[in-house]
């Protein structure tokens, strides 16, 4: 079954879409606005072990594609490993959808997802979506870093060759965003880029004054 674009949008009126690119402050503008304005979280990150479980290795091969060690994994060529996180992204979205469309039917809900450009002409109108991008280059370290991503910071300190993993996951993250970061920004939706003087509250107060919830 394929729905089209404008009935989509209408079953999704109720979602407030943050993207952008890797380390852009998706999730913490998420959890806040959340907070302040009494909206419900949908993370596709904690949904992801659930939406595996629903998926088919026939329909969804990147997301059931499983390695034997952090060697296997990080060891792929570039594009390999740039295809799988495509992949998996392209994937997982019809099941993120269809979990929007039934939860927001009853709440407002603020998604913290990776869209495209053409996909939110899609799915939602330009007044409910934020992009938050950061310059992608030396982003590993950032990645790595985050409270939220420790558990990927540890399988790939498991590696044989930890730095190696580590220049290797760079590489990709860097091609995986660099022409999103340029399409974004030449792009006519909101945008915020993060910089070394970049704050949260500066940040959310912007993206809630775009979605009329200030």
């Amino acid at each position: 079954m394929i729905l089209q674009d404008n009935v989509l949008k209408e079953y999704l009126k109720n979602v407030y879409f943050i993207s952008g690119t890797a380390c852009g402050g998706k999730t913490t503008a998420s959890r806040e606005l959340a907070k302040r304005y009494g909206l419900a979280v949908f993370d596709v990150d904690e949904e992801f072990a659930r939406h595996q479980k629903q998926s088919d290795a026939r329909w969804q091969p990147a997301m059931n594609t499983t390695f034997k060690d952090a060697d296997a994994f990080f060891g792929r060529s570039t594009e390999d490993y740039v295809r799988w996180l495509r992949d998996n992204t392209r994937e997982q979205l019809d099941f993120i959808l269809m979990d929007l469309i039934r939860l927001s039917q009853t709440q407002k809900i603020v998604c913290d997802l990776h869209l495209t450009v053409e996909e939110a002409e899609r799915f939602t109108v330009p007044q409910r979506i934020a992009f938050l991008i950061r310059e992608p280059a030396n982003i590993i370290e950032e990645y790595c870093n985050r409270p939220d991503h420790s558990d990927f910071n540890a399988y790939i300190h498991s590696a044989t060759h930890p730095e190696q993993a580590k220049a290797n996951c760079n590489t990709a993250l860097v091609l995986l965003n660099q022409a999103k970061f340029e399409q974004i920004k030449r792009s006519p939706y909101f945008w915020l880029e993060k910089t070394a003087n970049s704050t949260v509250e500066q940040t959310v107060q912007k993206i809630a004054a775009h979605f009329g919830l200030a």
